[in-house]
């Protein structure tokens, strides 16, 4: 608990989603002023603690431990079902918390009402892991989840007005399953998001300042690049692509919080 793992938060259109809990999401909740209550769908990309120990306690709080059954499950398969390694995360219980559980694969799309959400190809240790695509009708954010870099990246993240990145190494280490300093370079260059967001520092990227870090990935790409914080509150209307800004003269603002 270096930094805070209690995931994501997105605001907009009148819908909450909830971006992987992990552990101290109650407590995180309750210190940044967020309700549980007001969530529409939680989603989990895969099912490493770090990402989703919560998961079964943010459900029961959604649903009054299931007297009010609500919202949706969008997450992973194998935190859901498990494999040969692991049991799902999720119990039969709390499966009953929400009205709907969706398991996407790379590629599928689910929509809830004008929002649209496509799950996203990662390469990761958990191989069912998915990043997450939202098209709203304001913005179109994409949150990668723990991914290695690998070509299909860019393609993926393309069109994003916002790019969140899970940037775990400073550029002097590198494994296949997780970006580095490097990688983050070299994608937000390519994908040219009006602004990025780092995230989910492992040891390296503490250790070197992730503030510093944004500031020389900034330098690097011209992209505005921000080191999330705990408490990190962004109004995406201001980073909207110029034919949805248009559209924003009623807006009232949603927003995106890092737990």
């Amino acid at each position: 608990q270096v930094r805070a793992s209690g995931g994501i938060i997105i605001n907009t259109e009148g819908y909450q989603f909830h971006l992987d809990p992990g552990p101290g999401t109650l407590v995180q909740a309750k210190k940044h002023n967020i309700n549980l209550r007001e969530t529409t769908a939680v989603l989990v990309s895969h099912s490493h603690i770090n990402h989703c120990n919560d998961i079964n306690v943010v459900l029961a709080a959604m649903s009054h431990n299931k007297l009010d059954v609500k919202g949706v499950l969008i997450a992973n398969n194998t935190l859901v079902n498990g494999n040969e390694k692991t049991k799902p995360y999720l119990t039969e219980f709390h499966k009953g918390c929400v009205e709907k559980t969706i398991t996407p694969e790379p590629g599928q799309k689910i929509g809830i009402e004008d929002i649209e959400i496509i799950a996203l190809k990662s390469k990761h240790t958990d191989p069912k892991t998915i990043g997450f695509k939202f098209i709203t009708p304001k913005f179109t954010l994409v949150y990668s989840s723990d991914t290695g870099y690998h070509p299909d990246l860019m393609k993926e993240y393309a069109n994003s007005d916002i790019l969140i990145l899970n940037v775990v190494h400073s550029q002097d280490k590198k494994d296949s399953y997780n970006l580095n300093s490097e990688d983050a370079i070299n994608i937000i260059k390519r994908v040219k998001p009006n602004l990025a967001i780092l995230s989910h520092f492992g040891k390296s990227m503490i250790e070197a300042n992730p503030v510093y870090k944004a500031r020389e990935i900034n330098a690097i790409t011209q992209v505005q690049t921000i080191a999330a914080e705990d408490g990190t509150s962004i109004d995406p209307a201001q980073y909207a692509s110029k034919t949805r800004q248009k559209k924003l003269e009623s807006f009232e603002g949603p927003e995106i919080t890092e737990e």
